[in-house]
């Protein structure tokens, strides 16, 4: 009886973590699935039409529900202007690119930021994008492939080769050349079109030397503050993340 009524406790604080944020005076939920085929996206309004939109993309094994952290939504409750927010369902292990089962970047960008802005009523002027882990990279790999504001990427899976890469990232070794983007970012500059970067990994990922490298080549120093690879690292840095975007969106032109 006891472990049912804790269950029951920790369920209603979840849903209360997940389900509020302020927008001026008023408070809003997490919007209807915004469903899409196959896909089961999430939304959180601004509170007004013509906010700018924030794209984020979860990491391999996680959902767009998973990212709804309580330090996310304590940090939209602290701004003036929060954006729109726009959660990507990318699958288990898509990386968001399209793929051999699925076109999932195709999906990204031509359905499901399209929908999302026709839900929210967002600015299609100002968007930004961005991601953790598997995430990271989708961001990086969509924001070569059209300008936005912003692009993010928290602990980027990053590799220098298609042999270090964990079975079911990608189809095959043409599949990784077309998307390798330490090796764009080398013969291409201004591989992210203008768009305002932030970098970030801890200091004990495995992943910190290929994003330092990526940060050299595109003129966006790293940040590699202490952590690993894990959501810990991710939750405690939502706030700078969520500042940064903010401002890239409210000086964007």
């Amino acid at each position: 009886m006891k472990w049912i009524l804790a269950a029951g406790i920790l369920i209603a604080v979840l849903a209360i973590a997940v389900s509020w944020y302020r927008g001026g005076e008023d408070s809003f939920v997490i919007g209807e699935p915004l469903v899409l085929g196959e896909r089961r996206h999430r939304v959180i309004p601004a509170g007004r039409d013509g906010a700018p939109l924030l794209i984020l993309l979860h990491e391999r094994g996680g959902s767009p529900e998973e990212l709804v952290w309580p330090e996310l939504v304590d940090s939209l409750e602290t701004m003036t202007d929060p954006p729109a927010i726009l959660l990507v369902d990318g699958g288990d292990h898509s990386y968001y690119h399209d793929r051999d089962d699925f076109d999932w970047g195709t999906h990204v960008l031509e359905e499901a930021i399209p929908a999302a802005r026709e839900r929210l009523h967002t600015d299609p002027r100002k968007e930004a994008i961005g991601g953790f882990s598997m995430g990271g990279f989708g961001a990086l790999d969509l924001a070569r492939q059209r300008r936005f504001c912003a692009v993010g990427a928290h602990s980027p899976a990053l590799w220098e080769g298609g042999g270090q890469t964990p079975e079911g990232a990608f189809d095959d070794a043409e599949d990784f050349e077309r998307h390798d983007v330490l090796e764009l970012a080398q013969e291409r500059p201004g591989l992210f079109r203008g768009a305002r970067v932030w970098l970030d990994v801890g200091r004990d990922d495995s992943f910190r030397d290929n994003t330092v490298r990526l940060g050299a080549l595109v003129d966006a120093p790293a940040k590699t503050p202490p952590g690993e690879h894990s959501t810990a690292y991710w939750r405690e840095h939502v706030d700078e993340y969520l500042r940064f975007y903010e401002e890239a969106l409210r000086t964007c032109r």
